[in-house]
Formats: C-alpha cells, structure tokens, sequence
C-alpha cells in the first residue's frame, strides 16, 4: 500500500466557473453543525463567565480577609498598648515587680529580719553565737568549700514560690521533627546514661513514654552553668517521637504535653515534617524548645559532653565556629519565616517570645544537660499553675488501644494528673457508643527491663499522676484512642459522662467515614490506624471498611464483594499487621490483592503501583471499544484504492485518529469500515493528530456489502468517527488522560449528530 499521497493534478477542461459545481455538505447537516458551533461557542462564554465570576468571588474574599487580619491586628496592637499602659502605672506604684526585683525584696526582708535578730541577741547576750557561726560559715566558704556555688545556684530560682501543701507533678514532653533528624537517638541517649552504669533506679521506662526521675536529671546537668534548684520529680517523655495519637487528639481544655521538644538538623534546616510539626505546636499553644542536633557533624567538631555547650562551642576551631554560625543563622531565619522569633539559648533575650536553641549531638551527648536544664528551668518558671499534682482533678488521655497475648485488649494511658486505682469505673469513648467498665488491673513495666509481656509488668494498686500505665479491663477492644478517659464516683455520674464521651465520640466518628467503594484497611493499633487513613484521605484513596488486628478470612471475604463493583479497590492494606496463613490462600484464590508494609509511604507505594498495573490491564482490555473523536477530509486526488480495502489520503481536521476507529459519513448516513492501518512516509503510527496528513487503509468488518467511493460516498463528503454511549463511557473510565479538552468538545459535538443521548 502507498501511503505518499498522489500529486495534486488540476482536472483538464475544468477551472473556475466550467464544468459542474462539487457537491457541498446539505442544508441540514450545515444547519446542524451550525448549531453545534454555537451551543460550543456558548459553552465556552459559559465557562469564561463563570471563571470570571469565580475570581472575582476569590479577590473579594480575599480582600475581606485582608481587612479582617487588619482589623484583628489593629485591636491586638491597642490591646497591647493597653497592658503595656497598664503595666508602667502599676510599677510606677510599686504594685508590679519583676522576678528579679521579688528577689531582691526577699533578700531585703531577710537582712531586716536578721538584723533584727542580732540586736535582740545582744540584749539577750547571744550575739556571740550568731556571730561565731556566721564568721565559721565564712572560713569554710574560703577554704574551698563548693556549697556556697550550690547555695548561689539555689538563689536563681528563689522567686518559685510553691503553694503550702502542694507538689509538683512531671511535666509531660513530646518529642516532634522530621524523619531521620535523630529523635529516638535522643531518647536512646537519655536512656543509656544509667543503663551502662547499671543503676536500676536511674531511668524507668513508662508505657509510651520514658520516665526521667530527678536523679538522673542532676547527674545529665553537672556540667550546665548557672543551675536552678530542682523542683520537680522528674520529666515524662513521650518515647514513641511524633506518634500518630498526638496528631490525632481532640481539641479540648488541655493538651497532651505541656512541652515539646522540637528536633531540627542542624545540617538540614527546616524540613516538610518539621513544618508541620511547628503548626501542629501553634494550633495546641504548646510551647517548645527547639534541639539543634546533629552537631557532631560539623568539620572538625571537638566534641566533649562534660562540658556546657556555650563554652564548648567557644573552644571549637574558627572554621567550625563559622560553619555552626552561619547553619544557626539559616535555621533561625527559617523559623522566622514560620512566623515564630527564635534565638539560641544563651542569647535569648526573652523566652517568653523567643524560641530557644540549644545545640545538640546524641550520639557524642554534647548539649544534653543544657537541653534537659532548659526544659526544668521554662517549666519551673512559666508553667507553674499548670504543673501543680491536684489529685482530685483526673486528666487521663488513652495513648494507644493494644490487643497483647495474655492480656487481652489493654488500654496504654498517659496519666496527667490525678490518681487511678484498680476497681475504678472508667468511661470513655468507643466506636459503638460510650464503654463503662471497670479497671482489672493497673499496670508498669520494671525499670530497665526487656523482658517478655508476662514477666515485663509489676501490678500497682493505684498509680497518680504524670505516669504512664497499662490498664485492663473488659469490652475495651473499641475504645478510641486520643480521647479522655474518666472516672465515675456513682451511677448518676456514669450517665453524665457517658453522654460528654458521646459527644467526643461523634467528633472522633465524623474523622473515620467509609464509603460504599474503596480499600479496605487494616492496622495494629488505632493510633497508626488513624494516621493511616488520614494520609490515604489527603492522598484522595477511598476506604470502604476498617479494622484493627491481623488479617483473617472474613476481612478477605468481606473485601471480595468489591471485585463486582469496583475491582481497582478489591485490596486489603495490611500496616504493620500479620497475615494469616488461611486468609492469604483464599485471596489467592479469589484475587484479592493483601499489601503489607510497616512503613505507611511504602504501602502506599505499594497501592499505587497496582492501580497503575490495573488501570493498564483496563485499557488493554478496553482498547478495542473505546472511540477517540475525529474530523477527517478526504485529500483531493489521495484516492488510491476505491473498494474494500479503500485506501486514501486525509487531515486530520479535528480530535485524534487511531487505528481500530470505525468512520462514518453523515451526509449519506453510512458506515463505510474500520481503520486497521495509519501511515506518513510508509512508517506505521498508532495515532494521528490534528493537522496530520496520513495514508489511511479501511476495512469492513460487518456482515454488509462493502462499501466504495463514487458509490456509497463521495471524495468530499466529510468522515467523522462512529462514537457509541459504550464508547464514550470507555474514554472517561480508562483514556482520560489521553484526551484533551478539545476533544471532549468534539464528542459532545459528534453526539448531536449521532443522536446519542
């Protein structure tokens, strides 16, 4: 077949104005597509004006957002103006005094006191001893004596004045940053302090979280300068960095942590996940220190832990001092950005607007002490009120719902404050309405001990808060994680409490909705469980069922029924579960897809690998009925075979050819076959666009006399392709992406003249 059109040769005896006139498009048909034109022509101002309309719509709201942060900030601005107004005549009354000048009255006040002493000493002639003790108090301080350090030490924190009576509980902390930035290695170092020196009551490990008792805070902190007296039992890390639950907790009157710790490399910067945790940070208020870590790579950092990194930093070699210098500056810059003031610790100059930097490395531990004297010191000072032990007041968060060997379903509790005890009538949501029950047993893991489930755990009593503690009980398995757990005192109680759960309850259900078509998802606990569907819903991935556990084979037969109506989802996403052995042979044989991974970017991978694979395997099977739209004129003088196979020249006038699409004449109202060959230059191609010229090759493939120019059609009738309502449901399902809009205008054209509906 050649497919080089023939030269254009003018008919002998024929030019403008002899012979006959060549037949036209008839009156109806140019009628129609007239009418075509103009409904496309008035899609297309449709369109505009709605666009139009829509930006417009956009400015304006924007505008008013403009206004209303105007306004906002106007209001915050004389607010503050306000306070600061308020502020100068409350001291200039002497009503308002700062830390510092509270000190200084109570020195004051202990000299007057003293002084008054001394004078009734001499009427009672016991001056002598006062002053003997005092003149004995100053000759051990000159011999060398290093009390005196920690009595200056203990004068820092003079101005923290604790209620009669009552106590400090730990201040629970979270851990945030990106992946790899070295949070657990943080922990780990923490943890390794007093584990190598084998000392069992240094560090205990909580459930979830990792206990740091006030021992081993004073060992971590020899080496930091200017220390403050200690006033807390210790601090409550949460041990699981950036956990789902912390994510995924309700808005309510307290927050999980009272502090963070915001990891950052300082070789990195600011990164996609450490982004999120500082508006994760801004929309709990939850303040934070930031630990500048990975120092350690630095060119030729000196690393010595004993020492306090402002002074280490000082004796780094020029170049290293320049390199830490300029990445500080860069990390400062780009929380400025993030709309927060940060500074490094030794140079901020107001910690209540300035976030500190405390450098670190967790592998060599230089900065550590600073790091964990930083967080004593900003809680001591600015969360006072709010770390206050107030037994009768229980805030309890349920971390994670675990099923464990042995133990049955277990709830995994971060206790704030207040007191549980075994017997206690908890309530708390679950995801079939709110769950009484009553605490079996309370339980926490011997210190430093990696042993078994069974033998892992010691049996408490009642346990107060800030802890972490396992607790048992029944009808537990639906219990929602990152909501409340509470405790009833009487039935009437039970009653109130299960209608605020309720109340959670609905907030935490309107998270979590299935759809009719969609994966079916599986994980181990419900922390991961939410996190999980949360990114499959920002990643547009329905889920049509949810459950926590392994795979079994009712998961596999309840997924099977998806095979009907949507195939592509016929798949369980199994995180961080097991599969069992039964379950996996009968999606074998039913075709249901089981992925499984522990990482949730590679099960999502894994996902969108098989839709890939599927929607191949679609479109393979679809090729042959879907129909791209298509105009074509037949080339003057391009006819090279007149009957079956009809070989001719044509353009592409509009939309795309390709090969296997039937053409049909409108004008005659026939089909005249299907195109089974396309070629420019004798090369074959799948596919002809507008403005190609192509030899085509058409063959009929019904049970009807073959068609034939000069016959059934003419060289200047138009073709176009017979699309069908099959067809063009097999374009928008599986060919989407391989159309333009163009084309779907074209098909919306075509279908008025083919009457499909």
């Amino acid at each position: 077949m050649s497919s080089k059109p023939a030269a254009k040769k003018k008919p002998a005896g024929k030019g403008p104005g002899k012979g006959p006139a060549a037949k036209g498009p008839s009156k109806k048909i140019l009628e129609l597509l007239k009418q075509s034109q103009a409904a496309a022509n008035e899609e297309v101002e449709r369109e505009k004006r709605e666009e139009e309309e829509r930006i417009k719509a956009e400015e304006e709201e924007k505008k008013r957002l403009e206004e209303e942060e105007k306004r906002k900030a106007e209001e915050k601005e004389k607010k503050k103006l306000k306070e600061k107004e308020r502020r100068e005549r409350l001291k200039k009354e002497g009503k308002l005094l700062t830390t510092k000048q509270k000190a200084d009255r109570k020195r004051a006040l202990e000299s007057a006191q003293f002084v008054k002493q001394q004078l009734a000493g001499i009427i009672d002639g016991t001056i002598k001893l006062e002053v003997k003790d005092k003149a004995a108090t100053k000759e051990k301080t000159e011999d060398g004596d290093d009390s005196a350090d920690g009595s200056d030490a203990e004068n820092n924190d003079a101005s923290i004045d604790l209620p009669e009576g009552q106590t400090f509980r730990s201040p629970v902390i979270c851990v945030l940053g990106h992946v790899d930035t070295g949070k657990t290695k943080l922990l780990d170092h923490i943890r390794r302090t007093h584990v190598q020196d084998n000392e069992a009551g240094g560090i205990t490990q909580q459930i979830g979280a990792t206990f740091v008792p006030s021992t081993a805070i004073k060992e971590q902190t020899k080496c930091v300068k200017n220390k403050i007296k200690l006033l807390l039992p210790g601090l409550l890390i949460i041990d699981t960095p950036g956990h789902e639950s912390f994510t995924n907790l309700r808005s309510r009157g307290s927050s999980l942590c009272d502090i963070a710790i915001l990891v950052i490399d300082i070789m990195h910067g600011l990164e996609q996940q450490t982004i999120e945790s500082i508006g994760l940070l801004k929309d709990r208020k939850t303040p934070f220190v930031v630990a500048l870590n990975k120092i350690d790579r630095l060119y030729d950092w000196k690393s010595n832990p004993r020492r306090d990194i402002e002074d280490l930093l000082k004796q780094q070699p020029v170049n290293t001092k320049a390199e830490f210098d300029r990445r500080s500056k860069d990390i400062i810059l780009q929380l400025n950005k993030q709309g927060l003031n940060a500074a490094l610790y030794y140079e901020n100059p107001d910690t209540k607007t300035y976030v500190s930097l405390v450098p670190t490395s967790a592998v060599s531990g230089d900065g550590m002490g600073n790091l964990i004297s930083m967080l004593i010191s900003f809680s001591q000072s600015k969360l006072t009120k709010r770390i206050i032990f107030k037994p009768d007041d229980l805030d309890a968060t349920v971390f994670e719902v675990k099923a464990i060997q042995g133990l049955g379903t277990s709830l995994d509790v971060i206790l704030i404050n207040g007191t549980l005890n075994e017997g206690d009538k908890i309530v708390l949501a679950g995801y079939e309405g709110a769950i009484v029950t009553e605490i079996r047993a309370l339980l926490v893991p011997h210190p430093l001990r990696e042993l078994r489930v069974k033998a892992q755990y010691t049996e408490l009593k009642s346990v107060n808060g800030s802890i972490g503690v396992k607790v048992t009980g029944h009808d537990l398995d639906k219990a929602i994680a990152g909501l409340n757990l509470h405790v009833a005192k009487n039935d009437a109680d039970v009653e109130r409490l299960k209608t605020y759960c309720m109340k959670e309850f609905d907030t935490a259900m309107n998270r979590i909705k299935c759809v009719d078509r969609g994966v079916y998802v599986q994980a181990s606990t419900l922390g991961s469980l939410e996190a999980l569907l949360e990114f499959l819903k920002q990643s547009k991935i329905p889920y049509s069922n949810v459950r926590i556990g392994p795979v079994v084979r009712r998961d596999v037969m309840k997924i099977s029924t998806m095979l009907e109506h949507a195939p592509t989802y016929a798949c369980i996403l199994a995180f961080d579960v097991r599969i069992e052995r039964d379950a996996q042979e009968l999606a074998d044989q039913l075709g249901i897809k089981i992925f499984q991974a522990e990482i949730i970017y590679h099960l999502f991978d894994k996902f969108t690998a098989h839709i890939e694979d599927v929607k191949q395997k679609q479109r393979e099977q679809f090729k042959s009925i879907a129909v791209f739209p298509c105009k074509l004129k037949i080339l003057p003088n391009c006819i090279f075979n007149k009957r079956d196979p009809i070989v001719i020249g044509v353009e592409v006038l509009a939309g795309k050819l390709k090969t296997d699409t039937p053409l049909y004449v409108p004008d005659k109202d026939v089909i005249i076959g299907k195109v089974t060959s396309i070629q420019t230059n004798h090369v074959e191609k799948e596919v002809a666009k507008v403005g190609d010229e192509v030899c085509i090759k058409i063959e009929n493939m019904s049970s009807d006399a073959p068609k034939m120019i000069g016959r059934h059609f003419e060289e200047t009738d138009m073709l176009i392709s017979h699309i069908s309502r099959e067809s063009i449901d097999a374009c928008k399902n599986y060919f989407r992406d391989d159309l333009e809009k163009s084309d779907w205008q074209l098909i919306v054209e075509l279908k008025k003249v083919l009457q499909i509906i």
